[in-house]
């Protein structure tokens, strides 16, 4: 679940099925205290009838036309009424979906809220396909950083691997083990952020997780090689002291060269 801000009216968006939902209950707050009536009005509308038939013919195979036909005959009359519970239970209809309790209200695919929002104001329809493009720009990103996040993970396994078989002797204990684990990711950390964990949770002590969960895509990219590099330099039994000279020296060079094609990007 997720929330966009507009114009002064939060407006919430949950996932269903894999398709975004965005709760029309919200949308109808921004003119009225009365949404079950707004939306109600809405969908007694001829033209609105058509257009949730013509959105179920197309996306919903189990939805029945027969009960729609129905529906589209007395749409506009005096005395039709329509409500998104009757038009879910009576066309087996998948574009709305009712929630109770807390977070709840009802719910339509984007493209019957961008519908409904068209109709409560213009205005309000293009600033919520704004805020929603944004809220989609926003996920995709962080979609990158932890597909990149998952990348650094693995290839920590390759490094640790180079570590196990080439600067742990059999004789050392778990816990002097794990020691050199961390000494030689603190390489790593030395090479591309100039700093070692210990001190960077000293200087954050209200942020949970490491530095590496608080990295750029970037950094993530660049830390990504590093790991594979180190675990490279480490088989050929180069010192500690001579990796991480090497080390912070591709990091400068790695980071150069993302920071200029990012640039490039955004002209």
């Amino acid at each position: 679940m997720a929330k966009i801000k507009v114009i002064n009216t939060e407006v919430t968006v949950v996932l269903i099925n894999e398709n975004d939902y965005i709760s029309i209950t919200d949308i109808a707050k921004h003119k009225t205290d009365d949404t079950s009536a707004t939306i109600g009005n809405w969908m007694r509308n001829r033209n609105t009838i058509e257009f949730l038939g013509l959105w179920e013919t197309l996306y919903n195979p189990n939805f029945k036309p027969l009960e729609f036909e129905g529906f589209k005959k007395d749409a506009g009359l005096n005395a039709f009424t329509m409500s998104p519970q009757k038009w879910i239970n009576t066309t087996d209809a998948i574009g709305f979906v009712s929630k109770s309790g807390r977070y709840g209200g009802t719910f339509t695919h984007k493209d019957i809220a961008f519908k409904f929002a068209s109709w409560i104001s213009v205005e309000f329809e293009l600033y919520i396909v704004k805020e929603f493009q944004r809220l989609k720009e926003e996920e995709q990103k962080h979609i990158g950083w932890s597909a990149h996040r998952e990348l650094t993970k693995i290839n920590y396994h390759i490094h640790t691997d180079a570590i196990k078989h080439n600067l742990i002797p059999k004789t050392l204990n778990a816990l002097q083990i794990s020691i050199v684990y961390a000494n030689e990711a603190d390489v790593l950390n030395m090479a591309l952020f100039g700093i070692i964990a210990k001190q960077w949770r000293e200087l954050n002590p209200d942020l949970k997780g490491n530095i590496r969960d608080y990295a750029s895509i970037n950094e993530l990219i660049c830390l990504s090689n590093l790991e594979n590099l180190n675990a490279l330099f480490i088989n050929e039994n180069l010192p500690q002291k001579e990796r991480l000279v090497k080390l912070n020296q591709i990091a400068i060079q790695q980071m150069s060269i993302l920071k200029e094609v990012e640039n490039k990007k955004l002209k």
